[in-house]
């Protein structure tokens, strides 16, 4: 008999229960007695439809209050030392305020920086690690939590990050040092995990080693045999997993780690499958990840069956059949979106319906296909009905794809000679400031949103509430005294839904969320057939802020990897034609916008690095197209008009030749939390334009003060010539509160004049 399992399930709830609990608890409407029970409630919930689902093994430990990296720093007792932690144990103010930051009448710290997690749309918060670094158990939660499990009667699998994994991600603080010169310490502290799983009668750990999918060093590779080889317990069974790829050059070590069993993506990595059959030894299990655990297209059983079917005459009872890697990465449940048109959901498949096909995979390989042929039918079925969908294919958008010629790939002159002509017409100071585009959604807005929507509020109602914001937002930034502004965003849910809902071949469903970091979720659009604009976007709502005021204000888009990357996307063609077909409805975007009279417009791009493969092989196919969809969708753009873009979280230094490529006029990056970290690239490459560093941490409630501004534009000053600087939050401001939002406004445009006389033999 196959034996089932999943690596992991959505936290947040089918209708966001966890994030709702979490923000009351931040704003001190609910108790931590309160939170804990709502988190309590939800995993027996989880655990539970997972056990009904036939799934054999459940996950535990998979379930976290903001990020499992976070969780399994805490367990370590890795605390950055500006928390000056002496406690034996992390309790839930110390973990809130690592991901969060911490501001009060006593101190202000800054949170753990936060990047994203391999190629996911997820965010994590990465470990801070010091050469003198000790490891002390000290987060009960996953010990808590296999209690709770046991006293449920589920069957619980232990889930772990490896310590391969959590150490590769960590960052060093202070002196540089080998970061595997603290592995027999972190080894000992992981051999104490298990030891006291084990002793909690868990019979199986899950470990996650997804680093196993990319180019690691030799030392590494070596490293990972000697982890292995300390971390056998008597009596305790490990289910290394990897997933996000194909393991390639480290199959054979993979295959042959002392471990007891192993699972492979076979999503991403189908074509290792039968070279892990051939490597793996006798006595080991094999897990097959063939549910794709990133996508929410339905599976073709058919397909997997056949795959599946000569790996079990081979393997027996050692196989075992999962999704390719967890469900956080894709929405709760798709039978409670009562609004989506039947056709398309036929097609789609979220977390709990993953179980099921996982369910119906496991019955039609132990007892024959013809006890699931009524579901398998109904599968071939949505399957065929997309396949000859009339909505998916249109001529007119394939050819216009085609027609693309190099000349739409660049500006009519380059930066230098573009960069003269706007700031005679911008006449903007030295360090100019602006913000990155959105400011704060109150609960007066979303009612709004929500009762337009609903159609309890008539357009013309709905248009001038939405104009009465953005007027009170730009008033607010003339009173700031920022230099450019922007109209708010008010009538955006979200920076890529928006835009969805406004081009042909996009779906939108009620209730798919998916978590992005912490308390913040999103509901990515999904893109199912070819994508055209039928009408402008924007540019109503940012000629009426244009004008509420003289100042320059920015049109505001999100480019087109972006809308890509945090979408889900069709799989039925390459992802490159994917995005040239948003390109191409933004390029006609951009040209309506400066054709009235719009003459800064930002594309963001915050997305970009996160599609970047794992293995550095395909990077630069990947930045090809990506590079060429941008400058399709702002080449259009006139000499005088200046292109922003905005990038957040991302580790861009080994791909800033690219970024440099995309020959955006001005380009705003996260820099805060990394205190100017992240501007180490360029001491060796000579950026050629414009740059606004972030100077303070949105995602904190933390307000900055001007000295700490100052200082972080001296040092970005070092590196980049003053007139290319702008001064600028590290991205929007939509979720934080009116009144921080004033006073850390007030300091940085403070900060910007401060750095004007400091600076003031330089014209801009």
């Amino acid at each position: 008999m196959s034996t089932l399992h999943n690596l992991g399930f959505p936290r947040i709830g089918a209708d966001r229960e966890l994030k709702k609990i979490t923000e009351d608890f931040w704003q001190g409407k609910v108790t931590e007695q309160e939170l804990r029970e709502t988190s309590q409630g939800l995993r027996k919930r989880h655990w539970e439809l997972q056990a009904n689902a036939g799934i054999d093994l459940i996950p535990v430990g998979d379930f976290s209050n903001y990020d499992q990296v976070l969780d399994m720093s805490c367990l370590l007792g890795v605390i950055p030392e500006r928390f000056n932690f002496k406690e034996d144990e992390v309790n839930l103010s110390t973990y809130f305020s690592l991901a969060r930051g911490l501001n009060d009448n006593k101190q202000s710290l800054a949170a753990c920086e936060m990047t994203k997690w391999f190629d996911t749309n997820y965010h994590y918060l990465v470990p801070e690690i010091h050469k003198e670094q000790k490891f002390k158990l000290s987060f009960n939660k996953l010990f808590d939590e296999i209690k709770e499990a046991h006293e449920l009667g589920i069957n619980a699998k232990a889930v772990l990050i490896g310590p391969l994994t959590w150490l590769w991600l960590a960052k060093i603080k202070g002196e540089e040092f080998d970061k595997l010169r603290l592995i027999t310490p972190l080894i000992e502290a992981y051999k104490e995990i298990l030891i006291r799983i084990k002793a909690l009668g868990v019979e199986w750990v899950q470990i996650d080693e997804p680093i196993l999918c990319l180019d690691l060093p030799i030392i590494w590779k070596s490293t990972l045999e000697y982890v292995y080889r300390k971390l056998n317990i008597p009596n305790l069974n490990i289910l290394l997993t990897t997933y996000f790829g194909d393991l390639e050059d480290n199959l054979s070590l993979t295959c042959n780690l002392a471990v007891d069993a192993l699972h492979i993506d076979a999503v991403r990595g189908i074509g290792q499958l039968h070279k892990v059959l051939d490597k793996l030894p006798d006595n080991k299990i094999l897990s097959v990840g063939l549910i794709d655990g990133r996508n929410v297209w339905r599976s073709n059983l058919d397909e997997a069956l056949k795959i599946l079917k000569p790996v079990q005459d081979k393997l027996g009872d050692r196989l075992w059949i999962a999704p390719s890697c967890s469900l956080l990465h894709v929405p709760v449940d798709l039978s409670i979106e009562t609004n989506l048109d039947k056709e398309l959901k036929s097609w789609l498949s979220f977390a709990v319906q993953k179980l099921d096909e996982l369910n119906l995979i496991g019955k039609a390989l132990d007892e024959g296909e013809e006890v699931v042929e009524v579901s398998l039918k109904s599968s071939r079925d949505a399957l065929n009905s997309r396949s000859v969908s009339p909505r998916i294919h249109f001529s007119n958008i394939k050819t216009r794809v085609k027609s693309i010629k190099d000349s739409m790939l660049s500006r009519n002159n380059e930066f230098k000679y573009r960069s003269e002509i706007q700031h005679k017409f911008l006449n903007l100071p030295t360090f100019p400031t602006t913000t990155i585009g959105s400011f704060p959604q109150t609960n007066e807005i979303r009612f709004v949103r929500s009762e337009y929507k609903k159609g309890n509020i008539n357009e013309s109602s709905y248009i001038e509430k939405m104009k009465s914001e953005i007027s009170h937002v730009v008033k607010e930034q003339e009173s700031l005294d920022l230099d450019v502004l922007v109209h708010g965003e008010a009538e955006r849910n979200d920076m890529v839904e928006y835009f969805g809902e406004l081009l042909s071949g996009f779906v939108f469903t009620q209730y798919a969320w998916v978590q992005s970091y912490g308390s913040r979720c999103v509901k990515p659009p999904i893109i199912y057939g070819d994508i055209y604009r039928p009408k402008a976007m924007t540019v109503d709502w940012t000629k009426y802020a244009q004008s509420c005021t003289d100042r320059p204000m920015k049109g505001m888009l999100t480019g087109p990897v972006t809308i890509l990357n945090w979408s889900f996307v069709r799989d039925d063609q390459p992802r490159s034609t994917t995005a040239e077909q948003i390109a191409l409805a933004l390029r006609d975007e951009v040209n309506d916008l400066q054709n009235a009279g719009i003459k800064i417009i930002q594309i963001d791009e915050a997305a970009l690095r996160e599609g970047l493969p794992l293995r550095k092989k395909d990077w630069a196919e990947y930045l090809d197209w990506t590079v060429r969809a941008f400058r399709l969708t702002a080449s259009v753009a006139a000499d005088d008009t200046q292109i922003h873009t905005h990038m957040c979280y991302s580790e861009f230094n080994d791909i800033i030749e690219a970024i440099a490529d995309m020959d955006a006029d001005v380009i705003t990056i996260e820099t805060s939390r990394s205190d100017m970290e992240l501007l180490d690239v360029f001491d060796d490459f000579n950026y050629p334009n414009d740059i606004g560093p972030g100077v303070y941490d949105i995602h904190s409630p933390n307000i900055p003060d001007t000295e700490q501004i100052v200082n972080l534009m001296n040092k970005a000053a070092e590196r980049i010539p003053v007139e290319r600087l702008w001064v600028n939050p590290d991205c929007g401001l939509k979720t934080r509160q009116w009144p921080e939002v004033i006073e850390a406004l007030n300091c940085m445009v403070k900060s910007a004049k401060q750095l004007r006389e400091q600076h003031k033999t330089v014209v801009r």
